[in-house]
Order: C-alpha cells, then structure tokens, then sequence
C-alpha cells in the first residue's frame, strides 16, 4: 500500500471512531453530526449541523486533509488529538502539521511545519 493510501485508510479509520462512540452520546434535538471523507480531494469532516431554540448551528468537530503528502490537521476538538491517534497508526511526526497552529509556533512542536 502507498503512502497516501495508508494514511487515508487510518485518517478514516481514526475518524469513524471517534464518531461511533460519540454516537453513544445522544445528540440535543434538531442537531445531527456528520462525517464525510472526500478522498479524490483529500478532505475528511467531523461536524454538526443542525438547528436549535437559538438558530442555526454548524461546528467542525474535526477537520483534516492530505496536502504535499502531509496529513494536515486543521481543527481537532477531540480530548486526546489527531495527532497522537494518527501516530499509533504508524504515520510518522514528519508527515503530520499541526495546521491549526500558527506557522512560527510549528517549529517548536515534533511534527512538520508545512
């Protein structure tokens, strides 16, 4: 298996998950969570939509996509992180960016910078 195909089989792999235990958590009424993976662009979501008594709601729970052959994490509200889970699958530090990291703090973390 080629490295991209490797790290789109874990990024989904980590990211459904994640979505089925949050799935054993009733979501409030009228608010549905959504995962979609858009692999011929690279993109992979976790997020919710939905209405409730204070109008429309949308957040990105998690937000990834492959970019230059690197894994870029762009939002990650999860507790333990993208980054670790994506680690115990094998992808190596150099190839994950903490994208939600501005660029001159990356330098200062394990992972790539760009």
């Amino acid at each position: 298996m080629d490295r991209l195909s490797f790290y789109r089989k874990n990024i989904q792999k980590v990211l459904t998950e994640y979505y089925e235990i949050a799935a054993q958590t009733p979501e409030p009424d009228g608010i549905e969570s959504v995962l979609a993976f858009d692999e011929q662009r690279d993109h992979y979501f976790w997020l919710q939509i939905g209405w409730d008594e204070d109008g429309r709601v949308r957040g990105m729970t998690v937000y990834l996509r492959i970019k230059d052959d690197k894994i870029h994490i762009e939002q990650d509200l999860t507790e333990e992180g993208m980054a670790t889970e994506l680690l115990k699958e094998g992808v190596p530090p150099e190839d994950i960016v903490l994208a939600f990291q501005p660029p001159a703090m990356r330098k200062y973390t394990e992972f790539a910078v760009a």
